[in-house]
């Protein structure tokens, strides 16, 4: 009872001495971006912090999930036609372009209200690269948070050795080429974008990198066992602080979810009749596009694999569709309850529900990291930028997924299921990818990595010289 006591009085003694530290986040409004910002603030608000969310209009949380942080919404300039453009790129760089005065505009107005508490430091999307210019106007630290993986960063980092070396821009004629600087990756697993302007995406991949170069520091939703090489190297490269404190949404018992689409629940409901490690899941994440004819192999390949699968077909999926109209008259029907398609899945609770054998990916960074912490094999299928290099992670360096290598046939599609669930080498990926979940497990434990650098984040930001407004 005397060492609760004491141990009370000590998180008592930390919470009063962080009293009146507040933070700002600003998520980048796209879905793999906005979850892992949300996550760590209350990561950060669990350790005494208080939370401010800048967002834009665009893609805007929903405040009533979330009453312990204050929001505030600001206008981001995009025309109808702009938020809905094709070009990830062309909206990037439209964000970081129009972002800059309604941002600056908010975050004055929040450092000059003395009834608020003061502010440490701006914790910013690192793909929001203007606000290093804002910040440090203001004389406000800002640290930064990559929400992709340390590795993929590590190669958007040699982008100018790649261009000087003739690697990029990527010429068809070298695609199955060694990139023999990052091995083992070749030309077409490097992370680039299919862009209306190839020089805007090497724009904002260098405004990325250099940004969170000049930035107080870089968190990362990753964890040392997973990516120790590659922090080795950003270490060297970086001199700022860096802080792998994920996978973020196993800090909390209830992490947070801010879900653009309605999450279909009987989908778990579903999953309860099948066997334990039958059913493949898959989902392709919320941005990725395919054709009619891509679509309808993948539906055949899973139907002719003969195993259950649970398949998020999200509306808009398949380009000049709705929903489901390619699919063969009565091919629902000829699964006899195999085959559960739904429009957006829980996919923490899928993943982590004991049906579950597979997770047919495309291999954003959130979606690969939760499949490793539930222990989960992967069909990899990237679709561009840092997805190829975490699927060539995943299936060559870590070894815990097979990847579709010659495009999207049925055939192939249901040989590698077949591999995954049934054969030798699918026993030989699982017994992989369960110690990779066990170090993620530990990681967060007493002592463990992560929760050593979440101590030193805190540490970070509560040495940062509070910020006093100065009429500018």
């Amino acid at each position: 009872m005397k060492k609760r006591n004491v141990m009370e009085k000590k998180i008592g003694t930390e919470m009063e001495q962080r009293k009146g530290r507040r933070l700002v986040l600003f998520p980048l409004p796209l879905q793999g971006h906005i979850n892992p910002m949300l996550q760590l603030a209350d990561i950060l608000h669990s350790k005494g912090f208080s939370i401010t969310i800048i967002h834009t209009n665009f893609n805007s949380p929903n405040p009533s999930h979330y009453p312990n942080f204050t929001f505030h919404s600001i206008p981001d300039g995009l025309s109808e036609s702009e938020a809905s453009a094709s070009d990830p790129v062309l909206l990037l760089k439209l964000l970081n372009a129009k972002c800059l005065e309604p941002f600056r505009d908010c975050l004055v107005k929040l450092l000059s209200d003395v009834s608020e508490e003061p502010i440490s430091c701006l914790i910013s999307d690192a793909i929001f690269y203007f606000t290093r210019a804002v910040a440090d106007s203001l004389k406000l630290p800002r640290i930064v948070l990559r929400t992709g993986g340390v590795s993929s960063f590590v190669i958007f980092a040699a982008f100018p050795l790649l261009r000087e070396r003739g690697y990029l821009p990527i010429q068809d004629s070298q695609l199955e080429k060694p990139v023999e600087e990052l091995p083992p990756l070749k030309v077409k697993d490097l992370p680039v974008v299919n862009a209306d302007d190839p020089e805007a995406f090497y724009e904002v991949v260098a405004g990325l990198v250099n940004e969170t170069k000049a930035s107080s520091g870089v968190i990362w939703n990753s964890y040392e066992d997973l990516e120790q090489s590659a922090l080795v190297t950003l270490g060297k490269e970086f001199p700022i602080p860096i802080f792998p404190v994920g996978p973020f949404h196993k800090h909390c018992s209830a992490s947070s979810s801010s879900s653009f689409l309605t999450q279909d629940q009987n989908s778990i409901s579903w999953l309860d009749k099948q066997a334990p490690k039958s059913v493949i899941y898959a989902s392709f994440g919320s941005i990725a596009a395919l054709n009619e004819a891509e679509f309808l192999e993948i539906a055949w390949g899973l139907a002719n694999s003969k195993q259950p699968f649970l398949w998020v077909v999200r509306p808009g999926l398949v380009r000049g569709s709705e929903w489901l109209e390619p699919l063969p008259s009565g091919f629902l029907e000829t699964l006899n309850g195999r085959g559960h398609i739904i429009k957006w899945a829980p996919q923490q609770d899928v993943l982590a529900h004991p049906a579950v054998g597979a997770f047919w990916t495309h291999n954003g960074w959130n979606s690969t990291l939760e499949s490793i912490c539930e222990g989960v094999p992967m069909i990899c299928m990237p679709c561009f930028g840092d997805q190829k290099v975490n699927s060539k992670y995943v299936s060559h360096v870590w070894k815990v997924g097979l990847q579709l290598e010659s495009g999207l046939k049925r055939e192939e599609i249901e040989g590698t299921i077949r591999r995954l669930m049934v054969e030798k080498e699918g026993e030989d990926i699982r017994d992989r990818i369960s110690e990779l979940k066990e170090k993620a497990n530990l990681c967060l434990q007493q002592g463990g990595t992560s929760r050593q650098s979440l101590d030193s984040l805190v540490s970070h930001i509560s040495k940062l010289e509070l910020f006093t407004f100065k009429s500018q």
